[in-house]
């Protein structure tokens, strides 16, 4: 992930691999990335982006 949450643009394929993935999920920063429901990659750059955010929602659950 610090790759990827250093990078300027993303292009997330996917939502699975192999068979399951080829489908473009979402594209842009890592931020972007971050508050796409679908994107599984996105799933993990908000827990690293905004920890304050994912903890309330957490609580909110």
């Amino acid at each position: 992930l610090d790759v990827i949450k250093s990078a300027d643009w993303i292009i997330d394929l996917g939502p699975e691999g192999g068979s399951g993935g080829g489908t473009l999920v979402a594209t842009g920063t890592p931020e972007d990335l971050a508050r796409v429901p679908e994107s599984h990659t996105g799933a993990f750059l908000a827990e690293v982006l905004f920890p304050a955010e994912r903890a309330e929602a957490r609580k909110a659950g």
